[in-house]
């Protein structure tokens, strides 16, 4: 039965002839004039008249069916941390090992990806046969997770996001633990393939964790008073800011919310570093 052979696929064919630039490949057609060329220089070991050969198949810039015996590296559902290697009009390449990128339509996207970012992706079959990456993993890295273990609250875990959704971010750690974190708990704009330490938080029942990107209150309280202390000190050791100035003013001088400011004022005076000053404060 005579199989199509189509771009963007593997296939074993035999060699069936040589010459000084490469092999050729039987295309099952019986008309010599198809056999596929596989280039000297997309040879990854030498071939023989008879071998049979595993390829990866791809247009050449003719639009011939070409042939090159550097595969994917990663088999159909496998998932991996993939480079984007271009951008067309119709999706992203990414880098997977085979003598071409890997085509990823638009709609197996998460956001905006661009050309060098680094994304987990999985390999598929799409409807016409051919192999194509989509970043919707979610399914599998599910499956490849584990509970946490050793984990306390308030410990540090790097991982790589693989997901966003209204609600917040999914990170798979360099441990295979998943963690969320919540809207509330993301500071800035985030990106999928970004790698990220994530503060936990929770540690749930089935061991997935709970996270934040924000420093605990006492560390931001503590650099807050840093930033105020400092300021004050700059500036004739006073500050003319308090408790009844406006939130945009002290957001203007210190890019921190009033709460924020509040807090940072309380531990100052709990340490003695400043004294109330009329509508402001002082060094002691």
């Amino acid at each position: 039965m005579k199989i199509e052979l189509k771009p963007m696929t593997v296939a074993k064919l035999k060699v069936v002839r040589q010459s000084d630039f490469g092999a050729f490949l039987d295309a099952g057609t019986g008309n010599s004039n198809d056999d596929i060329l596989l280039h000297k220089t997309q040879q990854t070991a030498p071939v023989n008249i008879g071998d049979t050969v595993e390829v990866f198949l791809y247009l050449d810039p003719k639009r011939r069916l070409t042939a090159s015996m550097r595969v994917p590296k990663m088999k159909v559902g496998q998932i991996a941390r993939l480079e984007i290697i271009n951008m067309t009009n119709d999706g992203a390449f990414l880098e997977a090992g085979a003598e071409r990128g890997i085509f990823m339509p638009f709609a197996e996207m998460i956001g905006k990806p661009k050309i060098g970012d680094v994304v987990w992706a999985k390999l598929y079959i799409d409807k016409s046969g051919r192999f194509a990456t989509s970043m919707k993993v979610s399914d599998e890295i599910r499956r490849a997770s584990k509970p946490a273990e050793n984990v306390k609250i308030g410990d540090k875990v790097t991982g790589t996001i693989f997901n966003i959704t209204e609600d917040g971010a999914f990170v798979f750690t360099n441990e295979r633990y998943i963690a969320f974190i919540a809207q509330k708990e993301i500071p800035r704009v985030l990106k999928c393939g970004e790698v990220v330490d994530v503060r936990v938080t929770f540690i749930r029942e089935d061991g997935r964790l709970n996270g934040s990107l924000k420093e605990s209150k006492e560390l931001a309280i503590n650099g807050d008073a840093e930033k105020i202390l400092k300021f004050i000190r700059e500036n004739d050791g006073k500050i003319d800011l308090g408790d009844k100035s406006e939130p945009e003013k002290i957001y203007a001088v210190f890019k921190i919310t009033k709460a924020a400011f509040k807090r940072a004022i309380g531990h100052l005076l709990k340490e003695r570093l400043i004294e109330k000053s009329g509508g402001g404060f002082k060094l002691t």
